[in-house]
Order: structure tokens, then C-alpha cells, then sequence
């Protein structure tokens, strides 16, 4: 339920992709009866494409396919989807919040204050009058990795994420952004689904504690 409410409420965040919850059971054997312990869900990166946004401002991209842009953060490297960047007095290439854009290679990426209009092509190449500075880190996350969210719609995951290599199906497209993967109306089926399972599992141990407490006064009373 809180990770449904979590993904409710980022339904209109940029880039933010859901959080799904796998569910496992281990089984064993007692004799001939077969034993089924459910175990917590794992969460994992609803990995579906959120629909383009066009903007036309040119520090603004959105990511296709699977990549994630990299930035640098007080947490260490992390990773979004979200492509609204901006560009500092100075050069330095960050998000909205203030983190560094990173290259393919993990560095800081610098523009040119005085160099005219940002121009970022399909596989992330950035270029400024025709001349080419530097390049967006594109970055795969492996499947089935545990991660940790890290401000607005950034991961931080536990298996190292590599550089993308393949730009037929991955890439960015420049004065777009990617809004939310999440659907509204899955989610607040979704929602609806799990108050009603646990509205229906309270009542049922409500009316399992009722009937002990019944059999206990009724096994205790004194025979006549």
C-alpha cells in the first residue's frame, strides 16, 4: 500500500518511474502436506516508457529507451530521468536542484557561457556553434537490482550501471522531457484493491480474537 500511495503521488513528477513489488513464496514439506511461507515483496523499477513532454527549451531532454542521465550527488552518483537542466554562470552543466550533469566517464560536464545555443544530439553529443564540448553520460541499471530513491525521481542502485552503448533503441531527444510511467487509473485500482484485501483480513482476525474469547468463557465456566 505505501509504495501504490508513494507511486499516487508521483503521478506528474518528471521522469519518475514507478515502483513495482515482487512477491516470492518458499515452499517446503511437512510429511505430505505441502507449507507456503510468504515472504516481503522486493521492490524493483517499473521499467516502461513515460510519454513525451515537448518544452523547445534546448537544456531540456528526454530519455529514450532504457538509459538513465547520470548526476553527481552529497549521496554519491545517482541516476534520472529527469532532463531539465540548466546551465550556470560559469558553465557548469546541473540539474534543477543543483546537482552536476556527468559525461559517459563520470566527469562534471562544463558548456560555454558565451558559446551561443546548446545543441545535443540523439546519442548525447553536445555541441555549440557547430563545435563539439562534451557529451550526456547515458547509463544502463541493470534488471532486477534493489535500489534507493534519491530526490524527486533519481536512483541510487546497488549494482553498478554501465554506459550505453547502443543508441538505435536508446537515446535523447533534445526540448522534450519524459513525464511519469505511471498510470492513475492502475494505480488507484490498485489501491482501492489492497484497502478492501486489508479491511477484509482485520475483520477476519477481529472475528477470529471474538470467537476465542467466546470458547474461553465458555470452556471456563464452572460445570453445574
Amino acid at each position: 500500500m505505501q509504495s501504490v500511495a508513494v507511486n499516487v503521488a508521483n503521478m506528474k513528477t518528471i521522469g519518475y518511474r514507478a515502483t513495482g513489488i515482487t512477491f516470492h513464496t518458499i515452499e517446503s514439506e511437512t510429511g505430505k502436506t505441502p507449507v507456503a511461507y510468504s515472504v516481503p515483496g522486493t521492490n524493483y523499477i517499473v521499467r516502461a516508457q513515460g510519454p513525451l513532454i515537448k518544452t523547445d527549451n534546448p537544456l531540456d531532454v528526454a530519455v529514450n529507451g532504457e538509459g538513465w542521465l547520470a548526476i553527481q550527488t552529497p549521496a554519491g552518483k545517482a541516476y534520472t530521468r529527469d532532463g531539465r537542466m540548466q546551465m550556470q554562470p560559469n558553465g557548469s552543466l546541473q540539474t534543477l536542484n543543483g546537482y552536476p550533469v556527468l559525461d559517459t566517464g563520470g566527469a562534471p560536464i562544463q558548456l560555454d557561457p558565451a558559446g551561443g545555443r546548446v545543441v545535443i544530439g540523439k546519442d548525447g553529443m553536445i555541441s555549440q556553434r557547430g563545435n563539439q564540448i562534451g557529451a550526456l553520460g547515458l547509463f544502463m541499471i541493470p534488471a532486477q537490482t534493489q535500489f534507493t530513491r534519491f530526490d524527486n525521481s533519481a536512483v541510487i542502485p546497488q549494482k553498478p550501471a554501465t554506459p550505453v552503448l547502443d543508441f538505435d533503441t536508446n537515446g535523447v531527444v533534445q526540448g522534450h522531457l519524459e513525464g511519469s510511467n505511471i498510470n492513475p487509473v492502475l494505480e488507484m485500482a490498485k489501491l482501492m484493491t489492497i484497502s478492501r484485501a486489508v479491511d477484509s483480513v482485520s475483520a477476519a482476525s477481529s472475528n477470529t480474537q471474538t470467537s476465542l474469547k467466546d470458547a474461553v468463557k465458555t470452556l471456563g465456566d464452572p460445570v453445574p
